[in-house]
């Protein structure tokens, strides 16, 4: 029988999957020197603490300081978040972070008719300076730093913070923390706005003046990004419209005439770290690099602090799930891992069982541990920015600067953010990427462990936290008590300055501050605004 010669088969090259970042953009395989071969290092990277910022803010980074530990919470009544706030400085936490219930996020008190059922649910109800006082008691606001997450009523709930500083013999001038004050993102993606956009940009601007010449450690705004990453947006999308928020503060502060050397280093920045690792970290470190060039280029600032873009992280809401909330703990860990990566300079992180309720002391003591491992342990902070020189990092961070300037662009060429959001502009852009996300998960083409993908059968009970239903009541009594006690007519007249100051122009700050040590609460404070300023509709989107 005659030989046969086999014929070798070519082996099938297996097929490699596209890849792409949340913000859509592609991811090569492999990445090496041609893609960095026109970087500039000295131009676009440079040394930390130096221009552009970014590899950081400060030369040394977390050698010198770690970032600020500041878990985020309020629950109920003072009492109640002022224990929790105790339990978490005895734990270890660097600084405080108030969340407020939404009456008083919306300018109601807590025996509003809109207030009823809400009164401490998803924060702390503060009608007056009482209760700003119990929401503290046994704590040296000269010694800790307290950052406040409230907008449309952040001149009040500052007011009410100076005023209790005041009565505890605190010097204003040492005062440290941050307001969120961020009005623009709540028309774009949150919606607890009161006023229209133009009296809301006023209130912001007589904080800003008055904290400069009063209160000079605070940080006046911390302009935030967070809130549009959890209604949908991508990273690009964060990054551009949040610098767009910033351009809009800035020009309405210098219009107000204020010095951008003298107040542009209290502005501060609020960002989420969301799934992507490596893409959240090439996100921190373009918007670093852009707001310094903006802040030079655009507004001629010639104080280095001026430019430097300092920021908080909050790891991301939206990527909790309730399915399996134990799995939370990994996420929060690798965005949090992220975030200190980014150069942060302080972080929240969530805790497990957020997706379901307010945290518990024992999920939120776990969060809290989570920073610490990464902090003590991890060996991260130990040198900075040591991803820098990655051919990927270092490409994907001039990919981010590209896209989100092309959308500065835009939001220019619309006539700026105010205009931009009016016409509905941003929240169409934000509202397309999370319909395309949602899409992507439900097609399976993203993964989400436990929801779809690796589901289990079992239900494991979760201890979670509870509002105690009788807060809401006692809250509302102690509320009339203080109206039955407290001295009418000088009440009634430090309204009426709060009224006049509105009207005329001058800054409101001083006669809220005055109002709320006469004992008007926040509710009413808000209303005399009101009544001055009107009240914002939302635009319909389509």
């Amino acid at each position: 029988m005659a030989a046969t010669t086999e014929v070798p088969v070519e082996k099938k090259k297996p097929s490699i999957p596209d890849a792409k970042t949340t913000s859509n953009i592609p991811i090569k395989l492999v990445y090496g020197p041609a893609d960095l071969e026109s970087q500039n290092y000295d131009a676009e990277l440079g040394q930390p603490g130096q221009f552009p910022y970014t590899r950081g803010v400060q030369p040394t980074m977390y050698r010198g300081r770690l970032w600020t530990m500041r878990q985020y919470a309020g629950m109920g009544d003072a009492e109640a978040s002022n224990q929790r706030y105790k339990y978490l400085l005895s734990q270890g936490t660097s600084g405080l972070s108030v969340a407020f219930d939404l009456p008083t996020q919306i300018g109601y008190d807590s025996d509003n008719q809109f207030a009823l059922g809400e009164v401490g649910k998803v924060g702390v109800a503060i009608d007056s300076i009482e209760d700003m006082e119990r929401l503290f008691n046994g704590i040296d606001l000269e010694k800790v730093s307290t950052s406040m997450t409230i907008n449309s009523t952040a001149t009040i709930l500052l007011s009410l913070y100076i005023a209790v500083a005041k009565r505890n013999g605190a010097d204003m001038k040492k005062l440290c923390g941050t307001v969120q004050n961020d009005i623009l993102k709540e028309y774009i993606a949150r919606g607890t706005y009161i006023y229209p956009p133009k009296q809301g940009m006023r209130l912001i601007t007589d904080l800003f003046a008055f904290c400069n010449d009063n209160v000079p450690e605070w940080n006046t705004i911390s302009i935030s990004g967070y809130h549009m990453r959890e209604a949908g947006s991508t990273a690009v999308q964060e990054v551009a419209f949040t610098l767009a928020d910033g351009i809009t503060y800035v020009e309405a502060a210098r219009k107000s005439g204020l010095d951008v050397d003298k107040f542009g280093p209290r502005l501060s920045f609020f960002f989420s770290c969301d799934r992507n690792f490596l893409e959240e970290v090439a996100k921190f470190r373009a918007a670093r690099r852009m707001w310094a060039k903006i802040m030079r280029d655009r507004f001629g600032a010639k104080n280095p602090k001026a430019m430097m873009l300092r920021f908080h992280t909050q790891t991301a809401g939206s990527s909790l799930t309730a399915q399996q909330p134990e799995v939370n703990i990994v996420r929060t860990a690798i965005q949090a891992l992220a975030a200190v990566l980014g150069g942060t300079q302080s972080l929240h992180t969530n805790s497990f069982d957020e997706a379901l309720a307010l945290p518990t002391e024992n999920s939120a003591r776990i969060a809290l541990r989570t920073q610490q491992v990464i902090a003590y342990e991890s060996g991260v902070p130990q040198t900075v920015d040591p991803l820098a020189g990655s051919y990927y990092i270092e490409s994907l961070t001039n990919e981010i600067e590209t896209r989100a300037t092309e959308y500065l662009g835009k939001v220019d060429a619309i006539g700026g953010m105010l205009k931009a959001i009016e016409k509905g502009y941003v929240q169409q852009e934000i509202q397309n990427s999370a319909y395309e996300f949602q899409q992507s998960i439900d097609h399976k083409e993203a993964v989400l462990v436990g929801v779809n993908k690796f589901q289990v059968d079992e239900h494991k009970e979760i201890p979670l936290q509870v509002i105690d239903p009788s807060l809401e009541p006692k809250q509302v009594e102690r509320l009339k008590a203080l109206r039955v006690r407290r001295d009418k007519a000088a009440w009634y007249s430090a309204l009426q300055g709060v009224e006049d100051a509105a009207r005329n122009g001058s800054n409101v700050m001083p006669q809220i501050i005055n109002a709320v040590e006469k004992y008007a609460t926040v509710g009413e404070i808000a209303d005399t605004l009101r009544k001055v300023f009107g009240e914002y509709k939302e635009a319909v989107v389509i």
